[in-house]
């Protein structure tokens, strides 16, 4: 006879992002037994079990109040608006109370504000949204904010970053719980074109979301990251019809970098999928990522990430 199932409780909190609720429930919701029977049971809590609003407008009557996370196996806190204003003392007393007892504590998106606020991600390595990570960083030192990674598993408390990638953690989750065969039948369904490890970086997601769609760096960055292997600053500027001067100013005042080191970050971001999902040998793979060979790519992630391309692969290949 199956086992009961697991028992998953999201904590929603005053200006809940609906998206980040409902992804992790959908993914959770559609691991079963070979029976049928559900693996997981998804339910839903609040302060005093009261409606909470949405950023979508709508709002969400959750199923019970504060109580039900005293019985939860795994804790969800979904990515909510105010994040900087610590939420309700009762709440963030019950996220600690959760965690001591053993449950698993996960945060979608900004949600880990919650967390940080709850003290459980002291000395720990997370993530959050992009926009998030600076604020993250700088109203809590002791939390090792990973702006490379859109999800991180540190003990038992798991932190993704940004919107969906909430799908991503639940299906890595799921893999971890039930094997690989199992989450990768709730993604076939879900209809992903691919599983994204935690060690995916967000970098150019949040460049494409930096720059307006009519500004030429966008349709520039763009083009670079179709053709690492032979771009230079010199080919960007002309493709972004910039003068170098121009291209240089232009990347300082928008992204707080210089056109060459903007190319690195798109060539270490590619490397690092390479490194992690492919046996390329370190000179052919520096050579298709544009870094012309190993040395420089070597000094490129030191830079980056504080790792050779050799230990990255040793911890991220599959």
């Amino acid at each position: 006879m199956p086992a009961m199932p697991h028992r998953v409780v999201a904590l929603c909190l005053d200006g809940l992002v609906a998206f980040d609720l409902t992804a992790p429930a959908q993914a959770f919701g559609l691991a079963a037994h070979p029976s049928g029977e559900p693996l997981y049971e998804f339910s839903t809590c609040s302060v005093g079990g009261e409606e909470v609003r949405t950023t979508s407008g709508f709002g969400v009557s959750p199923a019970a109040g504060l109580g039900a996370l005293r019985r939860a196996e795994t804790v969800v806190v979904p990515a909510y608006a105010a994040i900087l204003a610590p939420p309700p003392e009762e709440a963030l007393a019950a996220l600690r109370a959760a965690h001591r007892r053993g449950a698993r504590v996960l945060s979608v998106c900004t949600g880990a504000f919650a967390l940080a606020h709850a003290g459980l991600l002291d000395g720990r390595r997370a993530a959050t949204h992009w926009i998030g990570v600076d604020p993250l960083q700088r109203e809590y030192p002791a939390v090792r904010v990973d702006r490379n990674a859109i999800f991180v598993c540190d003990g038992n408390v798991w932190t993704s970053a940004g919107v969906t990638t909430g799908i991503d953690m639940a299906l890595a989750i799921v893999e971890q719980d039930h094997g690989r065969a199992l989450a990768d039948a709730v993604a076939a369904y879900l209809v992903l074109y691919l599983r994204r490890p935690g060690f995916q970086s967000q970098f150019s997601a949040a460049l494409v979301a930096q720059i307006e769609t009519s500004d030429p760096l966008g349709a520039a960055i763009a083009w670079a990251r179709a053709h690492l292997e032979q771009v230079d600053v010199e080919r960007f500027a002309r493709h972004a019809g910039m003068s170098l001067r121009t291209l240089h100013r232009r990347c300082l005042d928008r992204l707080a970098t210089t056109p060459a080191k903007l190319l690195d970050k798109l060539r270490v971001e590619h490397a690092r999928s390479l490194l992690a999902t492919s046996d390329l040998a370190l000179k052919p793979l520096a050579a298709h990522c544009g870094f012309g060979n190993p040395a420089r790519m070597n000094r490129a992630f030191e830079r980056e990430l504080g790792m050779s391309p050799r230990a990255y692969r040793i911890m991220h290949a599959t």
